[in-house]
């Protein structure tokens, strides 16, 4: 039997109670590292911390320590705007499992669900490869093996898989060529918006929530004001990363077409994550995908130079941006389960 305690997410990580957010980092880390076999998706405490204080999108902490440390961890989040949908991770010590906390995490974050009236919880779990039966997600792209530790967990508990999202790598330096086709301008800039594109940027991050790919998941549309969006850049301001964006607009019609952000820490012998890439629909068929990763690649290696590699996450069943990333150079690192579990 494990005590489940709620833990404090600090204002700040210089603060006198962020010992546990910190350690909660870690631990997080070391199942990502473990996972992946590299530590290229490693985050610092002070790099995680500005998106867990959106006010849209709160988080909630969770952990159980022994003997006086913490070795696992849960969080816990939601859209203020809809009631139905959470997401979970529990995250536990590789020499603390097989105990019992991970079960005692995940019940406590399943009854936080179920208190707030959650209809569904998804939850991600990396999941190295390994031999014998596989589990096959419904899109009918990627699996994972059946006798993984997580996958196992997973379904003991009641969650079923619903996609499968390939982590990729691209070495850096590349070499690109940007020709942006007739009637499409590039542009650039690093963390804050410019204000002539705050309204259309806000509408092509609300758009990301619904044009992705999510299969099964049911995920609902994450709805980015301009006023939300400028808190979020509030946020990046305490943040040591840099967000390197690349859109292109539509010069006809003055219309951003598309966007890609990649986030870049401060020091340059660390891996750079790719995160939203988004052409619309109504301009897709101009390769602009390709274009938008290419001119934010350039971007980085003209700004923030030196960075190992690039890496990124992609459903399986997204075959054009695999198709996209494929080109570029990027190779497959790992794989990830989608799970969901209806309450």
């Amino acid at each position: 039997m494990f005590t489940v305690e709620e833990l404090i997410v600090p204002a700040s990580v210089d603060a006198a109670d962020a010992s546990d957010f910190t350690q909660s980092v870690f631990i997080m880390n070391q199942n990502e590292i473990e996972a992946y076999g590299n530590d290229e998706l490693r985050l610092e405490p002070d790099e995680v911390l500005p998106w867990w204080q959106d006010s849209a999108n709160p988080h909630r902490l969770f952990g159980v320590r022994v003997e006086g440390e913490l070795v696992g961890c849960a969080t816990y989040e939601y859209l203020v705007a809809d009631g139905d949908s959470c997401w979970t991770r529990v995250n536990v010590l590789a020499g603390y499992r097989g105990r019992g906390i991970g079960s005692a995490l995940a019940s406590q974050v399943e009854a936080l669900a179920r208190a707030d009236g959650r209809r569904k919880i998804v939850t991600f779990f990396p999941s190295p490869d390994a031999p014998g039966d596989r589990i096959e997600a419904p899109t009918g792209f990627g699996s994972v093996p059946a006798g993984n530790a997580e996958v196992q967990f997973a379904r003991r508990h009641g969650y079923r898989l619903e996609q499968v999202e390939r982590g990729s790598r691209l070495p850096l330096p590349v070499t690109v060529t940007v020709e942006p086709p007739a009637d499409y301008r590039l542009h650039y800039w690093i963390n804050n918006t410019p204000p002539e594109w705050l309204e259309q940027m806000a509408l092509l991050n609300t758009r990301m929530s619904t044009d992705a790919p999510t299969a099964g998941l049911d995920e609902p549309e994450d709805v980015v004001t301009v006023e939300r969006l400028l808190e979020q850049e509030a946020g990046i301001a305490r943040n040591p990363r840099s967000y390197l964006n690349a859109a292109v607009e539509h010069v006809p019609t003055g219309v951003l077409a598309g966007f890609t952000v990649l986030s870049a820490p401060a020091e340059p012998h660390r891996s750079v994550a790719q995160y939203s890439t988004l052409v619309l629909k109504e301009h897709r068929g101009h390769r602009l995908g390709m274009l938008l990763k290419l001119a934010n690649l350039d971007h980085l290696q003209r700004e923030r130079p030196g960075h190992p590699s690039v890496t990124t996450f992609n459903a399986e069943e997204n075959r054009y941006m695999l198709d996209v990333n494929e080109s570029v150079g990027f190779v497959p690192m790992g794989y990830e389960g989608a799970w969901r579990k209806d309450l």
